[in-house]
């Protein structure tokens, strides 16, 4: 979800320059810093965005400039007027009423708030369309980028599930080691029980063999595996599938989890504690995928 794009423009006089920047987070979340003389502009631009993508923290911004220095003035005559009338209707009154004012100049006329507009107000409303193809150009950009971040993510991913692959592996061998010792382990278990105490030995030997299958892992190692061939095909879709992975993600730990608790190996331990390790690496680079 990390990618970065900038593009500069132009129309007439105008001219902008656009910021688009993309980092981690686990919905769509959009800040967006455009000029407000853009009558439609944020509406659209999100708009635009959110058909483009699915996760992440993005930030646009947009500043609008006019090449050949400052934004060309203009007179507002009906404001002008205004002023006029009023400063005509102030001398009257001073003098009626014995007051002296100096005399106004055309520079305190035009430092009157409103006699003096900017075109810029009116020319960017005629920008929209312009902005809008070039944001698509933007997106284009953001998203090749993006493209190109998730493909060596993807391998990076691929990576770590091969090596889960190969921890599970080992751990199914490991646990098919530990099989004749936790076999051997029950048969003096229940020699010792048998021996000490007067027990029925039938019974004695259920509870064993219930202790037995509760130690078996055979279940956790199967759906581990299962769990890599899914991500793999989540991978293989082209398409955002990062909660998914995320979930996924969960389910190894979990299966993980439970076979360390089941290990009564410390071959078997040692291997579901790197597995766990493996799976949390992940995890984290499963967050950076949309």
């Amino acid at each position: 979800m990390t990618a970065f794009a900038s593009r500069r423009g132009t129309h007439e006089d105008r001219s902008w320059a656009w910021d688009l920047r993309g980092v981690n987070a686990r919905g769509l979340d959009l800040r967006l810093r455009v000029p407000d003389s853009v009558p439609g502009l944020e509406a659209a631009a999100r708009a635009a965005i959110s058909a483009r993508l699915a996760r992440g923290a993005v930030t646009l911004s947009l500043k609008l400039g006019r090449d050949g220095g400052a934004a060309s003035l203009s007179l507002d005559a009906t404001q002008l007027d205004r002023v006029l009338g009023a400063l005509h209707r102030i001398e009257e009154r001073a003098a009626a009423t014995g007051h002296a004012l100096a005399p106004a100049t055309a520079a305190d006329i035009l430092a009157t708030r409103g006699v003096i507009a900017t075109k810029e107000a009116e020319d960017d409303a005629e920008l929209l369309p312009a902005l809008m193809a070039d944001l698509e150009t933007l997106l284009d950009e953001f998203v090749t980028m993006r493209a190109s971040e998730g493909a060596a993510l993807e391998r990076l991913i691929e990576g770590q599930l091969s090596e889960i692959a190969r921890l599970v592996d080992a751990a199914a061998e490991a646990a098919e080691a530990r099989r004749d010792e936790a076999r051997t382990a029950l048969r003096e278990a229940l020699a010792r029980v048998m021996a000490e105490v007067e027990a029925d030995e039938a019974r004695v030997a259920q509870e064993l063999a219930l202790l037995a299958v509760k130690q078996d892992v055979t279940e956790e190692i199967d759906r581990l595996r299962t769990h890599v061939a899914a991500a793999r095909a989540l991978l293989a879709e082209g398409k955002p599938v990062g909660r998914r992975l995320d979930f996924l993600a969960q389910e190894f730990n979990r299966e993980a989890n439970t076979l360390c608790s089941k290990a009564q190996s410390k071959a078997l331990t040692a291997l579901g504690l790197e597995l766990k390790a493996a799976i949390e690496q992940m995890r984290e680079q499963i967050q950076n995928v949309e």
